[in-house]
C-alpha cells in the first residue's frame, strides 16, 4: 500500500464535462465535483458534498481503519494458529498420559487379579482335599461293609437251605439278632456333604478390584445382636458350610432367646467359609484373622458333635419307622442330655464371639472414618483443580475479548501523541 501523500501527480484535476477544476467531493455518489457540477445538483444532494481536502483526510482515516481491521484479523489468525498448534500438542500429551494411565491401571489390575487368583486356587485346592478326604474315608468304610454284608447273606442262604426245623429254632434267632445288630450300626450311606466346590470367585475378583476402580465400598454390617435365624439352626450345618442331606430338620425355634433377638445373618455360611479361607490364606497377622482362626477350630469341633447327634437321631428314626424296633428310653435320654450340653456350648461360644463385637467395631469404624476422610480430601482436591481451571479459562476468554479494544486504543494514542 502506497501512502497517498507521496503521490506527486494530480490525476483528474479537471472535470471532463465542464473543464473546471475539482473543488468538491460527493460522499453520496463517491465522485469529485467541479463548481458547475455542484450547482447542477439538487439541494438534498449538496448536503453530502465536502471539499476535496476534507474528503481526502476522511478517506485516509477510513483506509487506515480498514488496514487496522485487516491487521487485527491477521494477528488473531496467527494467535489462533499458535493456539491450535498448542492444543494439538496438548492432545498428544493427554493421549500419552491417558495411555500410560490405562497401562498402569491394567498392570495393577493384573497383579491384583493374579494374587487373588492364587489365593482362590489355594482355597479351591483346600476344599478339594477336604471333600476328597471325607469321601474316601466314607468310601473305604462302605467298601469294607459290603463284603461283610455279602458274607452274612450267603450264610443266611446256606442256613435256610441246610438247617432243619430243630436247628433253625435253635440257631435262627441268634442269627437274626446278629443281623439286626449289623443293621443298627451307624452306617453313613449318604454323602455328608455335596461335591460342589464354590469359591465365590466372581465376588472375590470384584472385591479385589474395588480399590483400583474407586467403587463404593460395600459395608454389610450385621445387626448388633445378630443370631441364628429360624430354620437355619446349628443342626443343619455341616463342615464346609453345606447342608446335610441325611436329615432335614423342620423349622425349629432357636433354643436361646438371646441368640434369636437379632436379624438373620446376611452372609450365608458357604460365603462365610470361603471368605474366611481367603482371609487366612492371605497370611496377614491381624486380631481379626486370629479370631477367625480360633473360631473355625471351635466351629468344626461343634459341627462334629452335632453331626454325631444327627447320626444317632437318624438311626433311631430309621429303626422306629422302617424296622419297627423297640428303642430303649435310656438312649433317648442320652441324646437329649447331649443336645442340652451342646446347646450350652454353642451359647457360650456365641457369647464369646459377641463380646468381640465392640473391639472389632471400633477398628472398623476407624477404618471407615479414615477411608471417608481420604475420599473427601481427594474429591476436594479434584474440585479445587477444576475451579482453578475454570477461573483460568474465564480470564483467558476475557483477555481475548478486550484485546482488540486495547490495540485500537493504543493505535489511537500513537496518532494523537505529537511526533
Amino acid at each position: 500500500i502506497v501512502s497517498l501523500s507521496k503521490r506527486t501527480k494530480d490525476i483528474h484535476k479537471k472535470c471532463p464535462l465542464h473543464e473546471e477544476p475539482y473543488i468538491m467531493f460527493s460522499t453520496e455518489k463517491k465522485s469529485m465535483l467541479c463548481i458547475n457540477c455542484f450547482r447542477d445538483m439538487q439541494g438534498e444532494s449538496r448536503a453530502h458534498c465536502i471539499d476535496i481536502e476534507t474528503a481526502y483526510m476522511q478517506g485516509c482515516q477510513r483506509l487506515d481503519q480498514a488496514v487496522m481491521a485487516v491487521k487485527e484479523l491477521q494477528t488473531s489468525t496467527r494467535e489462533a494458529i499458535v493456539l491450535l498448534k498448542a492444543m494439538i500438542e496438548e492432545v498428544r500429551n493427554s493421549a500419552s498420559e491417558e495411555e500410560a494411565a490405562i497401562n498402569s491401571l491394567f498392570s495393577r489390575m493384573q497383579e491384583q487379579l493374579s494374587e487373588r487368583k492364587k489365593t482362590l486356587l489355594k482355597a479351591v485346592q483346600s476344599q478339594h482335599e477336604e471333600k476328597e478326604k471325607a469321601f474316601k474315608e466314607q468310601l473305604a468304610h462302605l467298601a469294607s461293609l459290603l463284603p461283610t454284608l455279602q458274607v452274612h447273606l450267603v450264610t443266611c442262604s446256606a442256613f435256610l437251605s441246610s438247617a432243619n426245623k430243630a436247628e433253625f429254632l435253635d440257631l435262627g434267632y441268634q442269627l437274626m439278632e446278629r443281623l439286626q445288630r449289623i443293621v443298627k450300626l451307624p452306617h453313613r450311606l449318604r454323602p455328608a456333604q455335596t461335591s460342589k466346590i464354590n469359591s465365590e470367585y466372581r465376588a472375590e475378583f470384584a472385591r479385589c478390584l474395588e480399590p483400583l476402580l474407586m467403587l463404593s465400598p460395600r459395608r454389610s454390617m450385621v445387626g448388633s445382636a445378630g443370631g441364628i435365624g429360624p430354620g437355619i439352626t446349628g443342626t443343619n450345618m455341616l463342615p464346609g458350610g453345606q447342608c446335610s442331606k441325611t436329615l432335614i430338620v423342620p423349622s425349629c425355634p432357636p433354643a436361646s432367646d438371646k441368640m434369636s433377638t437379632g436379624p438373620m445373618v446376611k452372609k450365608p455360611t458357604m460365603h462365610r467359609y470361603i471368605s474366611t479361607k481367603v482371609l487366612l490364606a492371605e497370611g496377614r497377622e491381624t486380631p481379626f484373622a486370629e479370631h477367625c482362626r480360633n473360631y473355625e477350630n471351635t466351629y468344626r469341633m461343634l459341627q462334629t458333635e452335632i453331626q454325631g447327634l444327627k447320626d444317632q437321631v437318624q438311626e433311631l428314626h430309621r429303626d422306629l419307622t422302617k424296622h419297627h424296633s423297640l428303642i430303649k428310653s435310656e438312649i433317648m435320654s442320652e441324646i437329649l442330655q447331649k443336645s442340652l450340653q451342646m446347646d450350652v456350648q454353642i451359647a457360650a461360644h456365641y457369647s464369646a464371639v459377641e463380646m468381640m463385637r465392640s473391639v472389632f467395631e471400633e477398628v472398623w469404624e476407624e477404618t471407615y472414618q479414615r477411608v471417608a476422610n481420604e475420599q473427601e480430601i481427594y474429591e476436594a482436591q479434584l474440585h479445587d483443580l477444576l475451579q482453578l481451571r475454570q477461573e483460568n479459562s474465564c480470564l483467558s476468554t476475557i483477555t481475548k475479548q478486550i484485546a482488540p479494544y486495547v490495540r485500537s486504543i493504543a493505535k489511537v494514542k500513537e496518532r494523537l501523541e505529537p511526533r
